[in-house]
Parts: structure tokens; sequence; C-alpha cells
């Protein structure tokens, strides 16, 4: 699954680290520590990705894939022998300068442990974290609220201690030892691709049964003990940036409420998926780790967009048709305060460059104009083409494009319907048909906001078809007689693609329904 990787073998504390290289060792190196039951092969698909522009390294954690487990197993997972086995290879792999650290699950857990002790100071760079707390911090975490109970923070800790019902489990003797070696074990691939989504392309390897059994030493030899004494000291002395996964099973995002005490520098970002991310989520973590890598480099470290979704929408790439004034003008500016890449499309040039031109001074990362009449399926067609291969795929699309309905069903020539149709449904149509197939061709997620009455039972059907590919549709339209100014409605589809809402109606004034109510009466 490493396809291109270079492999050595590091011996360090008795036991011997299996390590694979990619990329260029004269770049950056960018260093990735999977989690638990996981081997290194978990980072495959953001590996080939980040090997583009760095050095990647990953390795196997000992007792996991082809590293060798410590004799005994139990007291030979501590979060300080972890540590000794962090240092020795990134001494190996990268001697003279400091590392950009990378950690998923109980990557995430032992790397904070990097980040926070003092012997490794100097060594790394830059951390990026999801789905795996400090240990310390968690510590303090549940102490503040057992300490200063309120309604609020027991049922945090309520939350967060069902969440954690499979620790409790590891802490058992010999019985998950049992299951991963039998029936678990064998049915964990299908369990991953049915309740996370996870694609089946060979992931997990065949290590898996002795890569969970050894891994439950992790827990065993390290919660218990962190969460009753944590560390007063917990301090990062480096940059971190935080990508929390919305719908992870395992974890709170409630967790990281007080992780500025702890992190001077802290960037957060949100993704809206499950927890096995560097599956399913490979090309946005790939784009959100080069941005904090190259920013760590250049001695400025990236900052979260001011916008109110900067954490969800910074660096994703969102197409707006219609984007030349009005409600889609008001969504590309919306979009681009949150730090998206924004492509703006009006039949009108000039109207479309003006708004590419405006994203860019509000804050979108990047910002291109396209010309099209979206009417017209193959110039659609042609402009998804060009994007993908350009840009990549789009991960919202909002169909803003559209025109007035003319006043009268009886009087108004046919040939001004049938305009106005062309564009607010069937342009719609074409660009979820052309954009919403490399969607889910991708596997990764997206969106797709259609606005106005006319396009209601499109998006059903889309809502329909693509919800199990992870896409979300989303209906924005206003009542008859609503006032909707463009950046409110902007606004509230914003809202709504972050909580991906499959309806946002904007009703019309109370006097206004008081006056219709007595003329229907």
């Amino acid at each position: 699954m490493l396809e291109g990787a270079r492999e050595r073998r590091i011996r360090t504390g008795g036991i011997e680290l299996c390590v694979a290289e990619l990329g260029d060792p004269a770049r950056p190196t960018v260093v990735l520590v999977h989690g638990y039951p996981d081997s290194k092969e978990v980072w495959s698909e953001v590996a080939t990705r980040l090997a583009r522009r760095f050095h990647v390294v990953l390795y196997d954690v000992r007792g996991h894939g082809r590293s060798t487990a410590p004799k005994p197993l139990r007291g030979g997972f501590t979060l300080a022998k972890l540590t000794d086995d962090f240092l020795a290879v990134v001494d190996a792999v990268s001697p003279d300068r400091p590392v950009h650290l990378v950690g998923h699950d109980w990557g995430s857990v032992q790397s904070w442990e990097f980040v926070t002790v003092a012997r490794t100071r100097g060594r790394i760079a830059s951390f990026t974290s999801m789905s795996g707390p400090s240990l310390d911090h968690f510590g303090h975490w549940i102490n503040a609220r057992v300490k200063r109970p309120t309604p609020r923070r027991i049922g945090q800790l309520l939350g967060q201690g069902a969440k954690s019902w499979y620790v409790y489990l590891l802490h058992t003797p010999v019985l998950p030892e049992l299951a991963w070696r039998g029936p678990l074990g064998k049915r964990w691939p299908a369990i991953l691709q049915r309740a996370e989504k996870v694609p089946a392309d060979g992931y997990p390897t065949a290590s898996l049964p002795s890569d969970a059994a050894h891994g439950a030493w992790l827990y065993r030899d390290n919660v218990r003990t962190r969460l009753r004494k944590p560390r007063p000291d917990a301090h990062a002395h480096v940059p971190v940036q935080l990508i929390t996964p919305e719908g992870d099973a395992f974890l709170s995002p409630r967790l990281y409420d007080d992780l500025e005490q702890w992190v001077p520098r802290l960037v957060r970002r949100v993704l809206p998926a499950k927890h096995w991310i560097p599956r399913t989520r490979p090309d946005q973590l790939a784009l959100w780790i080069t941005e904090f890598v190259e920013s760590a480099e250049e001695g400025a470290p990236a900052a979260a967009p001011d916008g109110r979704h900067g954490a969800r929408f910074a660096g994703q790439l969102a197409l707006i048709t219609g984007a030349g004034d009005g409600i889609g003008r008001a969504t590309a500016f919306a979009f681009a305060e949150s730090g998206a890449r924004v492509v703006a499309v009006d039949r009108d040039p000039e109207a479309a460059t003006r708004t590419a031109e405006l994203a860019l001074l509000l804050g979108a990362s990047e910002a291109w104009a396209e010309s099209v009449d979206v009417s017209d399926e193959q110039a659609v067609e042609k402009l998804a083409a060009r994007v993908h291969s350009e840009n990549g795929v789009v991960d919202v699309l909002v169909n803003a494009a559209g025109t007035d309905l003319p006043d009268s069903p009886l009087t108004a020539p046919a040939d001004a319907w049938r305009a106005a149709l062309e564009a607010n449904l069937f342009g719609t149509l074409h660009s979820c048909r052309h954009f919403g197939a490399r969607m889910v061709e991708r596997g990764q997620g997206g969106h797709i906001v259609t606005i106005g009455s006319a396009t209601t039972d499109l998006s059903e059907r889309l809502r329909a078809e693509l919800s199990v590919h992870d896409i979300g549709v989303t209906t924005a339209s206003a009542a008859p007689g609503a006032n909707w100014p463009p950046k409110k409605a902007a606004s509230a589809i914003l809202d709504a693609v972050a909580q991906n809402k499959p309806t946002v109606v904007k009703r019309a004034s109370v006097v206004h329904r008081i006056a219709n109510f007595f003329v229907d009466n």
C-alpha cells in the first residue's frame, strides 16, 4: 500500500522499528504516527499526496505492523518508551532539522507527549493532531468538571464516558486479545466499511489481529496512570493544528474546549467526517497539513481565518454559480471570509472577475473567475472538467444562478417561462450532474446547495441518492413576499452547509402574513 517507499530498520530499547520513507530527503520532513488498531499503512493515501512536496516518514509503532513487540508486553508501551522510539526515528531520518509531526488516534495521544516534554524540544517544528487528546489534558479536563460540577459539565463527563466504552473493555485481561485474534479481527474490515465508510481498498493489513492485541497495552500502560495524575506542565512547545472530525464516535469535541491554556499557538480545523479520516478524507488532510507545515517553515504558523466558519471551510474548494451579484456574490464572499478557495461563475465575465478579486481581498486562499451560462450543459461539462483538472474536486457547490420567474403563468410568453426554467432548474441540474459525479467518484464527501423553490423536488432526489456517499444537499428558498437580503441569505447558507441542514427557508414577515390572512379570508 506504500508503493515506492524506502524501508529501513531502526533498533531502539530492545525492539526493531519498521520505518518507511517517501519523497525527497532534502525537503522538510513530515512524520506520520498511526493509531490503534492501525499500522503505518493507515496513512498511505495521505502520505502519497504529501510526498509531492515533503520528505514523508511513517513507522509502525512497537508491536504493530512489521515492528517487533517488547518482551514482556506489560510495561513495554509506556509514553516514555514511545518517546524513545520517536526520537530514535527522527535522529535517523532527519538528524539536522526538526520534523513536522502528524498523529491520528493513539498516534496523536503519544505525539502530545512528544510535544510537551523537555527532551524533544528543538526536534519538532509543528504538530497536527487528529482524534487523539493528550492524556494529561484529558485528566485536567476531567478534574475540572469533577471539582466544579454544573449540569452542563456533568453532561460532558457522561457523554465522553459513554463514548469511551471500549477503553474499559481494553483494560480487561485476555478477552480483547481473544476477540481480536478471533471473530472481531475477521470482521473488522467490514465494520470499518459499514460504520466508518472506509473504502474497501486493501486496508487494514493482515497484521491487524496482532496489532490490536499488542496495542491493548497502550491503554493498560498509560491511561489510568495519566488520568489520575496528569502532568501540570504539559504545555506544547510547538505550534499545533487541531483537526476535529465532527462525527467521531469515540471522542467528544468538548474535550478540546480548554486547549488554548496548554497550546499558545493553536489552529483549529473541523471536518464533517467520522473517526478514520486518514482513510476517508486524505485530500483535505493533505491540504491542511501542507499549509500548516509550509507556514511553520516560513516562521509564521498559519492562523485560522476570521470568518465564523473558518475552522470548517478553510482551504476547501467552493464553486458558486450566479456569483456576479445578489445571493451568489454574497455567498462567494462568505466562503472567502472563511478562508475557502472560491470559483466565481457567472454569465457576465466582468462580474465574475470582480467577485473573484474581492473574494481574495476578503480572505479567500485562492479565487478564480469563470464565465459560463449554466443553462448550456456542454459549457458546464467543460467547466467541470477544467476546474477538476486545474484545482481538484469541488467540496461545496452552490447553485445560485437563476432568474426571476415571469409574473403571470396566463399572460407571460411561453418562451419567457422556458428561459427561466432553463436557468433555474436545468442550470442547477447540469451543475449538480457534472460536479456531483466527481464528488461521488472521489469518495470523500461534499455538499451541494440549490436555491429556489423550483429545485425542491430535484434536491430531494439528489439528497436520497447522494447521502450514501456522505454528500449533503441543502435547498434554500424564500417564501412568497419574504425579503431576504443577500448577505443574510449567504450567512444562512453557510450555516446550513456547516450543519448539513436539508432545508433553509426564509419566511415572510409577520405583517405580510397577516395581510395575506385577511386577503384569503
